[in-house]
């Protein structure tokens, strides 16, 4: 249904129209994005898709109880022909206090630890950069901003030598340097691993926030500036609580690929149990032949939970991001 100027109230001018024209086309399409969401055939293909992802997942924790001999001889799908339940998978790679199998504790607050600041420092300096591209004119901001974005398509394994090389002239010495003046901190620590997910993270997250935070309607900001906000309280007290759902749903990718990460984690960890994460201790549980593959089912999926947790504790504000990305214009 259009609105015709005829409809109008006298004194409105053309400019009234399109606005009148545009709200009512913007929540025609809104209505039209959640009919297609929430319609009997989308539905369906969304649980036939979940079925089928969670079928490896299945496998995985029906394999974790299975005994050793089992979980190399026969399939998991063959559980009812070959029955039988352990613990054992869980006990070695939980409970073990043997040099070659070593607890998995140590190694998950490891990747806790890593997960945690390799996701917040990227979001940090990406929030303020995507603002600052959206909001503040500055020379050279849009040069700047296309040489950020093209920073995404160098491949992680092209700057890794590069940048190993960077580490190794001024990281190391620095961190030797550190440990001598405070010896509380130990020499090898997490800050080569954070720096590089930070450096590989930061170009997608200034693009995707920046891509959020200029859709926020310039009367807000403007209206803030004539009460006399300065840049820093329009940032903290606007722009951050209306990017909520955009700086969660980049947490979630950024914490999940971290996690999972073990090119990185195998370069610039150093190896020690001390500061390497789960995933390069569960590279090596299958033993030096590969023969040993049952106790990597255990702990992969204990590695799984974590993880899994940090979604679930989002999932809101990752469907809001979504349905916001959908809706608009």
């Amino acid at each position: 249904m259009s609105i015709a100027p005829a409809d109008l109230p006298v004194g409105k001018d053309v400019g009234s129209l399109e606005q009148a024209e545009q709200a009512e086309y913007g929540g025609t399409k809104t209505a039209r994005v959640k009919k297609r969401l929430t319609s009997r055939t989308a539905t369906i293909v969304s649980l036939i898709i979940a079925v089928v992802w969670t079928i490896p997942t299945f496998g995985l924790l029906i394999s974790s109880f299975r005994p050793g001999e089992l979980v190399r001889t026969t399939g998991w799908w063959t559980i009812f022909e070959n029955p039988g339940f352990t613990l054992e998978n869980y006990g070695d790679v939980l409970l073990s206090t043997s040099q070659s199998s070593p607890q998995l504790g140590a190694y998950i607050v490891n990747s806790i630890a890593i997960a945690l600041l390799g996701t917040l420092i990227p979001l940090v300096f990406a929030t303020m950069a995507a603002y600052a591209f959206a909001w503040i004119k500055f020379k050279g901001a849009t040069t700047l901003f296309v040489l950020v974005f093209a920073l995404q398509i160098i491949p992680l394994q092209m700057a890794l030598v590069p940048l190993l090389q960077i580490f190794s002239t001024w990281l190391r010495p620095m961190q030797a340097w550190l440990h001598d003046v405070v010896p509380i901190i130990p020499e090898q620590n997490y800050a080569p691993v954070w720096l590089a997910h930070a450096m590989f993270g930061l170009p997608l997250a200034i693009f995707l926030l920046h891509n959020f935070i200029a859709e926020i309607p310039g009367d807000i900001i403007e209206a803030a500036r004539v009460d006399g906000a300065t840049h820093g309280q329009i940032f903290f007290r606007i722009v951050l609580p209306l990017a909520t759902p955009a700086i969660a749903s980049f947490a979630i990718f950024q914490f999940i690929w971290v996690w999972n990460d073990l090119l990185v984690a195998l370069i610039f960890s150093g190896g020690t149990q001390d500061v390497a994460p789960l995933t390069q201790r569960l590279a090596e549980m299958v033993g030096s032949r590969g023969q040993e593959w049952e106790r990597l089912t255990a702990g992969a999926f204990i590695s799984m939970i974590i993880p899994l947790a940090v979604f679930f504790g989002l999932q809101r504000y990752f469907v809001r991001g979504l349905l916001a990305g959908a809706t608009k214009g």
